[in-house]
């Protein structure tokens, strides 16, 4: 069986001006009637910018960068939600991502209902989410609410939900983005130890975080990212220096 593996070869990705232009009519027409079509004219944006990058199994990487710098569309391209505009990516191995909790409920389901539609986008089969139903359930820890639909929950709960059946299989590759508030502090204590239990099982990690002791407690290598270009690879002690470097931030 081969190793997982990440790699990537001067990998570009742009996002498209169509996602960014005006869909309001009116305000269509009014660039239009004051001769502003042209100037507000939005370019695509060149979100990644020739990356180059190795990583193989055993390694634990994290990756630093301000808001904006490319951290999560990095991670949500190595997922394979993002197409590349160029270059070669190649992902061996099982990829479990934890970001994006939010996607995937169906507000008029019930929270065991959306076990499954939630699972499925996931890539779960329909046999295991059967058998790992309950534990689901247990962990959420949402009582009855569980039977109710998804659109009389709290924010709170539904990342619960969210996030208890993201977590429940683990994977080859791990991608985490930021740490996750889940709940009140019990259930944030369960939810801590279950990715700490993940990234033990997982053969690469790779976390996007602010938190820089956390990154040096879990990662050996940094990736340090600024204005979607990768400006450090190596030792994590050496990427949080730069980042700040980069940064203008003081020691």
């Amino acid at each position: 069986m081969t190793s997982p593996y990440i790699l990537l070869e001067n990998v570009n990705l742009h996002y498209s001006s169509v996602a960014f232009k005006e869909r309001s009519l009116k305000t269509l027409l009014g660039n239009i009637l004051t001769g502003n079509k042209k100037k507000n004219a939005v370019q695509d944006v060149h979100a990644l910018k020739n990356i180059n990058l190795e990583v193989r199994a055993g390694e634990r990487v994290g990756l630093l960068g301000h808001n904006g710098a490319g951290k999560s569309t990095f991670l949500k391209m190595a997922a394979d939600l993002y197409p590349i505009s160029s270059g070669r990516r190649i992902i061996k191995g099982n990829v479990r991502s934890l970001f994006d909790l939010s996607l995937g409920f169906e507000p008029d389901a019930t929270g065991r209902e959306n076990i499954f539609y939630r699972g499925l986008l996931l890539g779960l089969s329909p046999r295991l989410l059967r058998e790992i139903e309950e534990e689901v359930v247990a962990f959420a820890d949402l009582g009855e609410f569980i039977d109710y639909p998804i659109k009389t929950y709290s924010a709170g709960m539904q990342v619960r939900l969210a996030f208890a059946i993201s977590t429940a299989v683990g994977g080859d590759i791990m991608l985490i983005d930021e740490v996750i508030g889940a709940g009140d502090a019990r259930f944030m204590v369960k939810a801590k130890k279950r990715i700490l239990d993940l990234v033990e099982q997982a053969k690469i990690l790779v976390l996007a975080s602010h938190d820089f002791s956390a990154l040096q407690t879990i990662c050996q290598r940094g990736v340090v990212f600024h204005r979607g270009e990768i400006v450090f690879d190596g030792e994590i002690t050496e990427a949080v220096k730069t980042y700040k470097r980069v940064n203008g931030i003081g020691a």
